[in-house]
């Protein structure tokens, strides 16, 4: 059975690493003869050295015993073999001490398939005899894992890879070059120019009706704890509730316990929700939507009029305005990518088919799309907008009218600019209040350079901290806004390794990244250009959390890189107490910086204070 299996062992020093060290020792003592180490009498679950082959001396249990042969599980390696009781030996003292190394687990996901033929040979296929990493999701006497193949370019979710294996060849969608497609609904356009398309097919006729189905189900009932995820994971299908009807989502990446990244199956659409927001399949449907294959084909335009580097926001957006929620788009198919899963088509509004001249491809030659103009800017969170430097004032909705009217080729640009002012919301969150000298302060260590420069964050602030960020993946994440105009020293939100964060903009360099200062976690960081949005006012009420500090009770001075290190290890990415000596205001409050005492608590007898561990260094460094 698929759903509990064993990995063949753990890898590193204190588990390969020392049950190769056993196995040699084990050679050894049982080249010996003594009778004593025969084997009398045999019992199931007793356990026992075995001689594998050769010279190999492996450690078993004996699982059934017939006649002159008994059937032993090598508690090592997870497999059974039969083997003549003659290759057997009493199972020294010596040899207790190592844990088992094959430890049985369940794969995620898969409980409901683990004796689908086709699961268990794709599961032999892509994980069996590899060494892969092992994510638990539970810890339990069998654990819950998802496992991952990370010896190759991309990492391979074998559990995901596990469950395509149940799709039903049939239901995919059939596209071939040259061929052709009516009633083609474009369901996404990325804003790299990526497009989805549904084609119709048998496979989304079929998830269609089944959706349907789900839809009254959840209607009949009501709302109960099992109908929501009880553990998310990278790889999970499930249901969330989109436009008024009931989709199918893979879970691609997870924030906390509060947001996740999904990708919406059929129709290629990318978004960050609340956990609570997406459903588990339920039992009834769900062998039915797994066998289903996405229905979202992914294609970019061939034969352009000329080479597309980056897609400038007008032509994207025209592109969207002229394509999107339309059911009768036509597509011919020029070039089938295997490899990438991409399919290269000439697109066709309605009415346009099959005039290549007057294909979607054709139409974004227009030089104008592709000019990069700042002339409007609109703001996220009032009326007012900038027209060409002069401040207009009219309605959100005025604005949006006008811009219908226009024709879809101009050269206006809406983006959003940083707003501040006349909302009630300070520009600049207010300061977190320091302890007085003399006081203390659990904090958390972010950042740590050497003793005279690091980053502390208040303790008690961390969880608000948490939940700003959480809600911060959901705003922006969901909301596929343009870039902003920047302006150094300037406070804005960006994207820095898949979270948004509340950063201050340091420097514009010529090649389109942004170095900016995290005002939360005091790193500083290069960022894409595309990746920056304004921080909008809901985003200032928390003071920012990064605390800059050098170590009181040290002489201060250039450090080593070694004193450096020491430091490092024993304070950062730690829960620490502070004790605050100095406050060193400055003119802004990411310019101010305290002197302080740091103090690990975390032992249960004695407190370490760790300028004491630095001068101590220092002093043996100096005697040597």
């Amino acid at each position: 059975m698929i759903d509990i299996f064993d990995i063949t062992r753990y890898v590193g020093k204190d588990y390969s690493g020392a049950q190769e060290v056993m196995e040699d020792e084990m050679k050894e003592y049982y080249k010996k003869s003594n009778t004593e180490m025969l084997l009398r009498s045999l019992a199931a679950k007793q356990l026992v050295a075995a001689n594998a082959e050769e010279e190999t001396w492996l450690r078993g249990e004996v699982v059934s015993i017939e006649q002159e042969q008994a059937k032993v599980y090598y508690v090592d390696y997870g497999f059974s073999e039969v083997i003549e009781k003659k290759k057997l030996r009493k199972l020294s003292s010596q040899f207790y001490s190592l844990p088992f190394q094959a430890t049985k687990c369940k794969l995620a996901g898969l409980e409901a398939f683990c004796d689908n033929p086709a699961v268990v040979k794709e599961f032999e296929t892509v994980a069996c005899g590899k060494i892969l990493l092992v994510e638990i999701l539970e810890r339990s006497a069998i654990p819950l894992v998802v496992l991952y193949d990370t010896s190759g370019d991309e990492d391979v979710n074998i559990n995901a890879a596990c469950l395509k294996a149940i799709q039903d060849k049939s239901l995919e969608v059939n596209v071939k070059v040259n061929s052709c497609h009516t009633y083609v609904k474009v369901t996404c356009v990325s804003s790299s120019g990526t497009i989805y398309c549904q084609i119709p097919s048998k496979g989304l006729k079929k998830l269609t009706e089944t959706l349907e189905r789900v839809d009254q189900y959840f209607i009949s009932r009501p709302v109960t704890s099992d109908q929501f995820l009880s553990v998310p994971f990278c790889g999970k299908w499930c249901l969330l509730f989109h436009e008024g009807k009931w989709v199918r989502v893979e879970i691609t990446s997870i924030h906390s316990s509060r947001a996740i990244d999904v990708q919406l199956l059929d129709s290629g659409a990318v978004a960050s929700v609340k956990v609570s927001d997406v459903r588990e399949i339920p039992f009834l449907f769900l062998r039915e939507l797994i066998e289903i294959p996405p229905q979202a084909v992914k294609c970019c335009l061939a034969d352009l009029p000329f080479p597309i580097g980056m897609w400038t926001p007008n032509a994207i957006l025209w592109l969207r305005e002229t394509v999107m929620n339309t059911s009768d788009c036509s597509l011919k198919v020029m070039k089938v990518e295997d490899s990438k899963k991409l399919v290269h088509i000439y697109l066709f509004s309605p009415k346009s088919y099959p005039n290549a001249d007057r294909s979607i491809n054709q139409q974004l030659s227009n030089a104008d799309l592709w000019t990069h103009q700042k002339d409007v800017y609109l703001s996220s969170d009032s009326s007012t907008i900038s027209i060409n430097s002069k401040n207009v004032s009219c309605s959100t909705t005025v604005l949006q009218e006008e811009i219908s009217k226009k024709d879809l080729n101009s050269t206006v640009i809406v983006s959003l600019v940083e707003y501040t002012n006349a909302t009630g919301i300070p520009e600049i969150p207010p300061t977190f209040p320091l302890p007085k000298p003399g006081e203390q302060i659990d904090v958390y260590v972010s950042v740590a350079c050497h003793p005279g420069h690091f980053v502390l964050q208040p303790w008690q602030e961390l969880h608000r901290l948490e939940v700003l960020m959480e809600d911060m993946i959901l705003h922006y994440n969901t909301r596929e806004e343009k870039p902003v105009p920047l302006e150094k020293n300037k406070i804005y939100a960006a994207k820095v390794d898949k979270k948004w964060h509340r950063v201050l903009v340091k420097g514009l360099l010529t090649n389109g990244l942004v170095s900016v200062y995290q005002l939360d976690y005091g790193r500083h960081e290069l960022v894409s250009y595309e990746n920056i949005r304004p921080l909008i006012g809901k985003f200032r009420l928390l003071p920012f959390q990064a605390i800059t500090a050098q170590l009181a009770g040290v002489d201060r001075g250039h450090w080593s890189e070694e004193a450096s290190i020491l430091f490092r290890n024993n304070v950062e990415n730690k829960p620490l107490v502070a004790v605050v000596q100095e406050i060193h205001e400055g003119q802004t409050f990411w310019d101010r910086k305290i002197v302080t005492f740091l103090v690990d608590t975390s032992l249960p007898d004695t407190d370490v204070w760790i300028h004491d561990l630095v001068c101590e260094y220092i002093v043996g460094i100096s005697a040597s």
